[in-house]
C-alpha cells in the first residue's frame, strides 16, 4: 500500500519538481500497526508532531483517533488549528522560556518539563494547581546515529536520574501534582530490551511520587530504510512492556497509563521526494547525477548519514550503473556515493523514498532556492497541500 510509480511520475508532470509526495493510507497503515501490537495495554499515541507539520498531515492523524506530542508553543498552536482539542495535545518542553511554558499552561495542555530550573519556577507559581511531567535522563544509550540518541549520560535532554532527590524535594516542598514520567532514548530504537530498560528505571521511580499515573516511553520506533533493515517487531516490545507493567500492578495495586510519542514511525515511510536530474557528470572514478534538489531540501544524508533508497521512475528498466547522486547547492551535498540505479539520463525523475519525516520539516531556503510543493495522496486522488514557495515569500519578511 503505496503510491505507485505511475502516479509519482504524474504528480511531477502536474506539479513540478522538487515536489514531496506523502500517502495517508501507509500514516493509516503505521498507526493501526501501532493500536494492534499494544491493545493490551492501557496505552496512548502522541504523533510526535515535529516529524511533519502540515496541517493536512496532522488533520489526517488526529482523524485517525490519535493524539500529538509538541515540541513548541507553535506547534502547540498548530495543533488546534489542525482541530486537536487540549485534552489531545501534550507539550514537551526543552531549553525554553518559563514564558513559553506558561503559555502551554494557558491553554491547558499537558506539559512535560526537562530541568529542575524551569521545575523550580513551575512550582513557585502552580504548586499542586496543574499536573505536570518530568522528563528523565535515563542515561540509556540508543538509538543509531549519536545526533539522535538522546537518552545518553552526555545528553542535554531531561533530569539526569542521578538527581532524583533534587526532583522529590521540590514535589514535596511545593506539593507538585507530578502526573508523568517521561523518558525517551532516541530515534532508531530496534531492541525491545531498550524500552524495557526505559520501563525498569521509570517504574522504579513512579514509586517514588505516588502522584504518577502516566509513563511516557516516547517514541524511537525503528523504521527500515535500506532493503535489508527490517521494521521494529512491535510485538516483541508490547509483550515486553505489558509484564513489566502488570508485574507494577501485582505489587503496587497501580494501574498505570503508558504514552507513546511516535513520529518518524508514523510518516517516514509515507514519505517521497521527487527530483529531476539536471546534469550527468562522468569523470574518470564516477558518474555524478545532478538533480534539481539539494541539502536545502533533505538535510538526512548530509547531517546525520542517513540512507535513503532512490528509484529511478522513468528508465527503471536502465542497465545497472553506478552513480554518485548530488544536489545543486553550492556546499557538498551529496545524496548518495556508489550507489548503483537503473540507467540515468538527463531529464529522469528519481524518487528519494522514507522522505516523510524531517525531509521538508528541516528544510530551508539556503542559497536562496525556494522550498518544494507537497502533495497528499488519499483514496488514490492527488491534493496540493502546500504550494511551492517563490520569490515572494522569500522576501515578505525583509524591510528594505
Amino acid at each position: 500500500m503505496s503510491v505507485s510509480k505511475e502516479e509519482l511520475i504524474h504528480a511531477a508532470a502536474t506539479y513540478g519538481t522538487p515536489l514531496y509526495v506523502y500517502h495517508a493510507e501507509s500514516i493509516t497503515r503505521q498507526y493501526q500497526k501501532l493500536m494492534d501490537a499494544f491493545s493490551q495495554l492501557n496505552a496512548r499515541f502522541f504523533y510526535a508532531a515535529k516529524a511533519l507539520t502540515n496541517l493536512s498531515i496532522l488533520r489526517h492523524v488526529r482523524s485517525l483517533g490519535c493524539s500529538i506530542d509538541c515540541s513548541s508553543i507553535n506547534e502547540v498552536k498548530l495543533a488546534f488549528k489542525a482541530g486537536f482539542s487540549a485534552d489531545q495535545i501534550l507539550y514537551t518542553s526543552n531549553s525554553v522560556s518559563f514564558e513559553e511554558i506558561r503559555e502551554a499552561v494557558s491553554l491547558g495542555v499537558s506539559v512535560t518539563i526537562d530541568s529542575l530550573s524551569n521545575l523550580e519556577k513551575f512550582a513557585k507559581t502552580y504548586a499542586g494547581s496543574y499536573p505536570v511531567g518530568v522528563r528523565i535522563r535515563p542515561n540509556i544509550m540508543a538509538g543509531g546515529n549519536t545526533k539522535i540518541s538522546t537518552g545518553h549520560v552526555g545528553s542535554k535532554f531531561g533530569i539526569p536520574v542521578e538527581q532524583v532527590e533534587a526532583l522529590q524535594q521540590l514535589v514535596q516542598a511545593y506539593g507538585l501534582q507530578l502526573r508523568t514520567l517521561h523518558i525517551h532514548t532516541g530515534s532508531e530504537i530496534s531492541e525491545a530490551a531498550v524500552f524495557v530498560q526505559g520501563v525498569t528505571l521509570l517504574l522504579e521511580l513512579a514509586g517514588l511520587f505516588p502522584s504518577v499515573t502516566v509513563i511516557d516511553l516516547g517514541g524511537g520506533f525503528k523504521v527500515p530504510y535500506r532493503p535489508d533493515e527490517k521494521e521494529i517487531d512491535l510485538a516483541a516490545i508490547a509483550k515486553a512492556v505489558e509484564k513489566s507493567f502488570t508485574d507494577f500492578k501485582n505489587k503496587t495495586d497501580r494501574q498505570l497509563e503508558v504514552w507513546f510519542e511516535p513520529g518518524k514511525y508514523l510518516v517516514a515511510q509515507a514519505g517521497y521526494l521527487l527530483a529531476t536530474v539536471t546534469v550527468l557528470k562522468p569523470t574518470d572514478t564516477i558518474c555524478f547525477v545532478g538533480v534539481d534538489t539539494g541539502l536545502n531540501h533533505l538535510i538526512r544524508p548530509m547531517f546525520y548519514e542517513a540512507y535513503h533508497s532512490i528509484s529511478n521512475l522513468t528508465n527503471a528498466e536502465g542497465a545497472p550503473t553506478t552513480y554518485q547522486i548530488t544536489g545543486n547547492i553550492c556546499e557538498t551535498d551529496d545524496f548518495a556515493q556508489a550507489r548503483t540505479l537503473p540507467e540515468v539520463r538527463e531529464g529522469d525523475l528519481l524518487a528519494f523514498h522514507t522522505a516523510g519525516a524531517y525531509g521538508f520539516e528541516m528544510s530551508s531556503s539556503y542559497n536562496a532556492r525556494v522550498r518544494p510543493a507537497e502533495v497528499l495522496f488519499k483514496d488514490g486522488q492527488p491534493q496540493l497541500i502546500r504550494r511551492r514557495e517563490s520569490l515572494d515569500d522569500l522576501l515578505i519578511q525583509q524591510i528594505n
